[in-house]
């Protein structure tokens, strides 16, 4: 194995339960020149100071033809790509106006009057789990709550859950660099058919808006609106894709971290509070987006004695600059007591996480009862089986026995 082979064994499934020593080996160089001519920045200065820096593009576009860039299912003529995928200008203004029906200033209490409903669905997720002895943390509980929470915020109906939940898996498979072109392909059919479910339904929330931020969305069209009518589909479909899929990992990434670590644990139950510092800790030590895979170079940028050409695709990884001891002491340790944990785990800059504040609010309500109600948790896989996507690690399953539920 060699630094320029590294992004190989990073992506390699069998390497996806444990990557954390591929990560320090690759901190020895921080920037590091792949054989395909990507590169990957692993450092947590390095990874800051790129996240931040507007030579950097996100649009995968940018990457010079030949050039290692990720054929990234948002490539599609029907469809143009969501703000993610765009630099400014156009990404400021298709962000600010997704921001407005979502969050401050325009709509401050959005996100804080859900919270009733959200502990709600909490408490019921749980309540199903009556006379289990062996539960799957993932089926049961972290996947259907994030779900539930972005169908509120957007205003999509829960029963129509079955029907987007294959197309949402396989566009965001299309962020695994290894998927090779038949997985883009996969990715870019099951985005244009959930776009044709998403535009139907904007096209009845601008009749009847309903609840949800699509019907405001839905609104922001026309002559002098922010967005067209296909901007609004695909920034739909990111919020759907992107409200669940991280906020899925971060749950599970929380319940595996705490399981293994039962000395924290016991403190958490006697302590709930500790649950906000404990996510912030999850966030780093075993964040739900490990790297972002499609940034390019507008300009030969040098940082750290390396020259990253113009045109290059590079590759930000944040799971391993969020470990690195020159700027968290003993970063393999899980501390939820850690000062000034300043971590990458919702990335940095204009494309930090647009859902930080409901992911942080899902996991805040969740963490606390899951374990207030199950009794005596036990691992019964570890590590447990791993989804395929190298971006998005967290346990596809999480098999845990309990000796039943608290009331």
């Amino acid at each position: 194995m060699t630094l320029g082979t590294m992004f190989e064994q990073i992506t390699d499934y069998a390497n996806r339960a444990d990557p954390y020593p591929l990560y320090a080996a690759l901190r020895k160089s921080p920037v590091t020149r792949q054989g395909d001519g990507s590169y990957l920045v692993s450092t947590y200065y390095e990874v800051r100071s790129l996240a931040n820096d507007p030579r950097l593009s996100n649009d995968p576009r940018n990457c010079t033809p030949g050039a290692d860039g990720p054929d990234v299912a948002e490539e599609d003529t029907n469809l143009p790509p969501s703000f993610l995928l765009q630099d400014p200008p156009g990404h400021d203004r298709l962000r600010n106006a997704a921001m407005r029906p979502f969050g401050p200033p325009h709509s401050p209490r959005f996100l804080h009057d859900m919270r009733g409903e959200l502990a709600k669905v909490v408490a019921d997720l749980l309540d199903a789990l009556e006379g289990k002895d062996e539960i799957d943390v993932v089926d049961d509980f972290a996947y259907p709550l994030p779900v539930t929470a972005i169908c509120k915020v957007l205003g999509v109906p829960r029963e129509d859950e079955p029907r987007f939940h294959g197309w949402a898996d396989t566009v965001a498979s299309g962020l695994d660099p290894s998927g090779g072109e038949s997985g883009q392909a996969k990715a870019q059919k099951a985005r244009r058919e959930l776009g044709t479910y998403l535009s139907g339904l904007i096209d009845t929330k601008r009749r009847h808006p309903g609840s949800g931020i699509l019907g405001p969305l839905a609104r922001e069209t026309g002559p002098g609106g922010s967005m067209s009518a296909t901007e609004v589909v695909t920034t739909a479909i990111l919020l759907l894709i992107a409200g669940h899929e991280t906020t899925v990992n971060l749950i599970s990434n929380a319940t595996l971290t705490l399981l293994r670590h039962p000395d924290v644990l016991e403190r958490f139950r006697k302590e709930p509070d500790l649950v906000v510092p404990l996510i912030e800790e999850v966030l780093r030590y075993e964040p739900p987006v490990q790297f972002i895979p499609f940034t390019a170079a507008l300009a030969d940028i040098e940082i750290a004695g390396t020259t990253i050409p113009k045109g290059s695709s590079v590759r930000l990884m944040l799971a391993s600059a969020n470990r690195d001891p020159k700027r968290f002491e003993e970063p393999d340790r899980f501390d939820p007591d850690r000062e000034d944990n300043q971590h990458l785990g919702f990335y940095t800059g204009i494309h930090y996480c647009f859902g930080a504040p409901l992911a942080r609010m899902e996991a805040q309500l969740a963490l606390p009862e899951l374990f207030r109600r199950i009794r005596n948790p036990r691992l019964l896989a570890d590590p447990p089986p791993y989804r395929a996507n190298p971006v998005l690690r967290g346990p596809r399953h999480l098999p845990v026995a309990i000796d039943g539920l608290a009331t």
